[in-house]
């Protein structure tokens, strides 16, 4: 079943808060594969408006975010496969076959296979996670994604003791990801990595909504890595492939410009970009003459993972 889960973020900071708040809505069921390949694969039932005077406490942000509508977190996306640019991937993706849909689990692990994504979705409960999200670029959001703990679908599969990092692959469909062919940029398919305490910690997730909807392709359809703490390209879209290693993996945009984008990809104000700061950041959907926001160390969950990096150099390991 699906359970609602209030974070740490008040409804008045979610991204399009007018939007979130009026519906009456909220998934119900299980997510589950459609019969075609248009990308509609969700089934709603009426249930209770989520009581915001309920928000556990915890992490709470400084100050309230500028409210972006759910549009624009819809067709303001980095999609490399499909297109530079962050509008055109919108109606490029669509083409993107998504069912049926499986992901390879393999590795230092006990249960290694192919998991079909429905049955991955049955053996999970599905739950609503509010998170903000902060791009390498400088800008950022605040989504309610719909999901389940990576920690959940890992011990499934029994990691051995000799897993030490988590390593992720993007589907590589040359027939439907037209920029495929370009790899002045990066070498395809997309890999990314996580240290196994990172993959295993309660706040990443693997999803598979947002909005109380499913998924949009050009969002990562239909299962995407969520790392809240994490600059958005590590939360790779797309995945087909999850494999437990013994060593780091080289990961995509490490290998592209390994002096740009470290394996970590922590956010982290004090440490630049090598060509921009990363003090504050633009809020998607703001004014233009509201003031940029100040970015928090760890994108503000630094009581919950600042503990993974303690004896680390953060300027070191960026």
């Amino acid at each position: 079943m699906i359970i609602k889960t209030c974070k740490t973020i008040p409804g008045s900071e979610i991204t399009d808060p007018a939007v979130f708040k009026q519906r009456r809505q909220l998934i119900k069921a299980m997510l589950a594969l459609g019969i075609t390949g248009s990308g509609i694969y969700s089934s709603f039932a009426d249930a209770t408006e989520v009581n915001w005077q309920n928000v556990p406490k915890g992490y709470q942000p400084k100050e309230p975010l500028s409210a972006t509508s759910a549009d624009i977190v819809k067709n303001h996306t980095n999609y490399y496969e499909f297109t530079y640019n962050k509008t055109d991937a919108t109606s490029l993706a669509q083409a993107l076959p998504i069912d049926p849909w499986s992901v390879e689990i393999t590795g230092e692990v006990e249960k290694p296979g192919v998991y079909h994504l429905e049955d991955l979705i049955s053996q999970n409960t599905l739950q609503e996670y509010i998170y903000r999200f902060r791009c390498v670029e400088a800008w950022s959001m605040v989504v309610p994604w719909i999901g389940f703990p990576l920690a959940s679908l890992l011990k499934k599969v029994q990691p051995l003791s000799t897993a030490q990092f988590v390593q992720f692959t993007t589907l590589n469909d040359v027939k439907n990801m037209p920029n495929l062919s370009d790899k002045h940029v990066l070498e395809w398919p997309y890999v990314e990595g996580l240290r196994l305490d990172e993959a295993m910690h309660p706040l990443t997730i693997l999803a598979t909504g947002m909005y109380g909807e499913v998924l949009p392709k050009q969002n990562g359809a239909p299962l995407r890595l969520v790392v809240p703490w994490k600059y958005g390209f590590k939360s790779i879209k797309a995945i087909v492939k999850i494999e437990l290693v013994k060593k780091a993996p080289l990961t995509s945009w490490s290998k592209s410009a390994p002096h740009d984008y470290g394996f970590y990809a922590n956010v982290n104000p004090d440490v630049p970009h090598p060509r921009w700061s990363q003090s504050t950041e633009r809020v998607l959907g703001a004014g233009f003459f509201t003031p940029r926001r100040k970015t928090e160390l760890f994108n503000g969950y630094a009581d919950e993972v600042a503990s993974l990096y303690s004896n680390m150099n953060l300027r070191e390991y960026f």
